[in-house]
């Protein structure tokens, strides 16, 4: 029987085969003529060819099965909690950019048998096994989470979620979209320092992307975009090398930390147009597109690509960050808080959730909420301490409250870590960065630029 597994994500599509009575399976990816094959091509199995089968043919990197979760609650009645944890949690990594996760069905045929991860990482051709259990208690719910390296049945991840037993579909919905997020950052993580004697285009992409998760600083872009651009050199071709190196290039732009904006703009729209003709369905592509509007201050234009991304994955916490901001810009100011809060949610101990902090100070702080700017930007400022807004807000949240040392001591640092000297007066650094829409500048004016000024900036 042929099944496919994964949609296409602009990588190729993935397929399992399983032939009743022969007893293997093979897994294939990216084009090998396996769509056009039926039982009767298939070679019968010998213990030559099971034995020429490798982990490391089979398995693709970010592979996985999601085992079903166990029910500890003591009420049958709950195991339709468990299963549906299960089924979520396989659809939402199936959505992830490159990865390649067992069907549900086959998935629910290791039910209560006694296989250690080895033997199904084995049989199925994957690398990573997740396993977990659901245990109620009065009106809380705990669901346990741990990921398993296939080939020596050692732990990488352990999480645990509590939560309140008001909406079950709710709660089911917040959940499996959490541990989805945490293991997609666990895994390219794992992936990223894997040891490789030749490494291919994938492992590049994978370290490139590993560079990009990290909380900002101020040689991230730049690593990334090196990585990238080694993953393009194999493969010409990739999508995914060609939308990730424009992801960088742009968010390099909007920090300013390139002395070729014109040319790396050029150059992030014709790698964005290549993957978006070969793969037009791709989220990842359709987000760098987004980004890439973003950093040329085309907000309006870059909602409905944030809005197909989030349409395509509805877990990308980044694009649904970045959508609160495009909106902000355009005149919704509210939007961006709940954005942001609905990603520090799903992702709690996300790297990038020092830029998703200080985007609700933000927020706080124009609509002269000081008190309650504060408390976020320096939470922010903990989170990220390398990220330069936190600095800078912080010192005008502070002048504005007239703590004036803690201002002149977060406006020194935010002169620091940046590259170029915008926080050398007002006029450059109103016009170093873009901040929306008139009614949108005007309050930032009124007052970021005002607490500037009381810190010591000087106007000119």
């Amino acid at each position: 029987m042929l099944r496919k597994a994964l949609d296409d994500n602009g990588e190729g599509h993935t397929y399992i085969v399983t032939v009743p009575g022969r007893g293997y399976r093979l897994a294939a990816v990216h084009g090998l003529g396996l769509a056009a094959l039926s039982e009767q091509d298939l070679p019968l199995p010998t213990p030559v060819l099971a034995a020429s089968i490798s982990r490391a043919a089979v398995a693709p990197r970010l592979s996985i099965v999601v085992l079903p979760f166990t029910n500890l609650s003591g009420d049958p009645a709950q195991q339709y909690f468990a299963d549906g944890v299960t089924e979520d949690l396989t659809t939402d990594l199936s959505r992830i950019v490159g990865m390649f996760v067992i069907s549900r069905n086959t998935a629910f045929t290791y039910r209560n048998k006694d296989v250690d991860t080895r033997q199904i990482g084995g049989e199925l051709g994957v690398r990573y096994v997740l396993e977990g259990s659901v245990r109620r208690s009065g009106n809380r719910v705990r669901v346990s989470a741990q990921l398993i390296d296939a080939e020596t049945d050692s732990h990488l991840w352990t999480d645990r979620f509590e939560r309140d037993l008001n909406d079950l579909f709710a709660l089911q919905d917040q959940v499996t979209r959490s541990i989805a997020i945490a293991l997609e950052l666990e895994l390219v993580a794992i992936e990223a320092v894997r040891p490789s004697e030749r490494p291919d285009a994938l492992d590049y992409i994978l370290r490139g992307r590993a560079e990009l998760s990290k909380p900002p600083g101020p040689d991230r872009k730049a690593k990334a975009i090196s990585l990238f651009e080694q993953a393009l050199v194999l493969d010409p071709q990739s999508a995914a090398a060609q939308s990730w190196l424009a992801c960088a290039l742009a968010g390099q732009i909007m920090e300013k930390r390139t002395a070729s904006a014109s040319a790396d703009f050029e150059r992030a729209e014709g790698l964005i147009g290549r993957a978006l003709a070969t793969s037009p369905r791709s989220p990842l592509a359709h987000f760098a597109k987004a980004v890439m509007l973003r950093a040329q201050g085309r907000a309006e234009e870059a909602i409905p690509e944030f809005e197909t991304v989030i349409g395509l994955d509805r877990n990308w916490t980044y694009a649904i960050f970045m959508l609160g901001q495009c909106k902000f810009l355009t005149g919704s100011i509210e939007e961006a808080i709940p954005a942001a809060q609905q990603a520090i949610r799903l992702s709690p101990r996300d790297p990038a959730i020092g830029v998703w902090y200080w985007q609700i100070g933000m927020v706080h702080m124009l609509h002269s909420r000081i008190d309650e700017a504060t408390v976020w930007l320096e939470k922010a400022r903990r989170a990220s301490p390398a990220f330069r807004l936190p600095h800078a807000y912080l010192a005008s949240a502070y002048a504005l409250k007239g703590e004036m040392k803690k201002a002149a001591q977060e406006l020194a640092e935010a002169r620091r870590v940046t590259a170029d000297d915008r926080y050398s007066s007002i006029s450059w650094l109103r016009t170093a960065e873009y901040y929306g829409v008139p009614k949108v500048l005007s309050l930032f004016e009124t007052t970021y630029f005002a607490g500037l000024r009381k810190a010591g900036m000087p106007e000119e």
